[in-house]
């Protein structure tokens, strides 16, 4: 079996089957699970990618967008304070407002925002979408440019039209072979084989350029990339030294190392999150990636736990798949 298996009373009560393609640096296979050239949306996981003009073109220091604001133009962030303050910042320094983001609203992700904005009778907004600072970086993008900002979402726009490309290019693909899709926050989303999207983490990972401030943006503020009690913020706190990583829907997960050696992405079949934590680990475990103290700091997420309304433990997730190698 290939999948995660959830389990209440002794009784298999749901699956969830994994596909994972694990890459080197020549683009290589070297571990796999499932369909390893599956093709997926990125979804969220093409967030570092669709900065890198951000970068290359120097519109961070056209408009003195710093680390921290960067990390959140990478992020699927949680809504928090901390979170919203870094893309109003953004859109401060290049004079725009939140009526320009395109995004719309919904609740912060973490249930203390949520409730904070509820207890103050204020008005969520397009900021505390959880993509609002990849929003944010899209108009200045666009006004580096000298284009429009209404309508930046379009896919007949310049700036998605810079999106695809940069994918392209990142994935080592023809545009005209990348599937198109709409994502959650209204820009295009691309369809592009799991190895495909493995390689361009593992060379985003080793890039020595530029394009390395990205991951260092991702690696020393994980907090702002994901955001409190979340998954991506533990792994990447504990093991940032060594690894990136970005969620995106629907059971998408990108792990690239920080030199550029390997590159992960994993999908869960039926696009559930809960089991992305358990695969994640067992896959670095078995790539012998996590021991010892990091191992222990992130047992939480390795073998979790079901509890119901009580606080009693019913049932638990259980990993059913052995990592093939090549």
């Amino acid at each position: 079996m290939e999948d995660v298996a959830v389990l209440r009373g002794g009784i298999v009560e749901s699956i969830h089957r994994v596909h994972v393609a694990v890459v080197n640096a020549e683009g290589g296979l070297i571990a796999e699970i499932g369909d390893p050239n599956r093709i997926i949306f990125c979804r969220s996981a093409a967030k570092p990618f669709q900065a890198v003009p951000l970068v290359e073109e120097n519109v961070l220091d056209e408009f003195g967008i710093n680390a921290r604001e960067l990390a959140v133009i990478c992020a699927s962030h949680s809504g928090e304070p901390k979170h919203v303050d870094a893309v109003r910042s953004i859109l401060e320094k290049i004079g725009l407002s939140e009526k320009d983001l395109e995004c719309g609203p919904h609740p912060p992700f973490e249930e203390d925002a949520a409730k904070e904005l509820y207890t103050r009778g204020e008005k969520i907004g397009a900021i505390h979408n959880n993509c609002s600072g990849k929003h944010a970086g899209m108009l200045a993008l666009a006004l580096s440019r000298g284009w429009e900002t209404a309508g930046y979402i379009k896919s007949d726009h310049p700036v998605q039209s810079r999106m695809i490309s940069e994918m392209a290019r990142w994935t080592c693909m023809d545009k005209s072979d990348i599937k198109m899709g709409i994502d959650g926050c209204g820009v295009l989303c691309f369809g592009v084989p799991l190895s495909r999207l493995a390689k361009a983490f593992c060379t985003l990972g080793g890039a020595e350029d530029s394009k390395k401030m990205i991951v260092s943006a991702m690696v020393d503020y994980p907090d702002l990339v994901a955001g409190t009690g979340r998954f991506g913020t533990a792994l990447v706190s504990v093991l940032g030294d060594r690894i990136f990583a970005k969620t995106g829907a629907e059971g998408v997960f990108a792990i690239g190392s920080t030199g550029g050696e390997f590159g992960i992405v994993l999908k869960i079949e039926d696009g559930t999150k809960r089991a992305t934590p358990v695969v994640v680990l067992r896959i670095l475990e078995c790539l012998n990636l996590l021991e010892g103290k990091d191992k222990e700091a992130l047992q939480v997420f390795s073998s979790p736990v079901l509890r119901n309304t009580l606080g009693e433990v019913v049932g638990e997730l259980r990993s059913n798949f052995e990592l093939v190698t090549s």
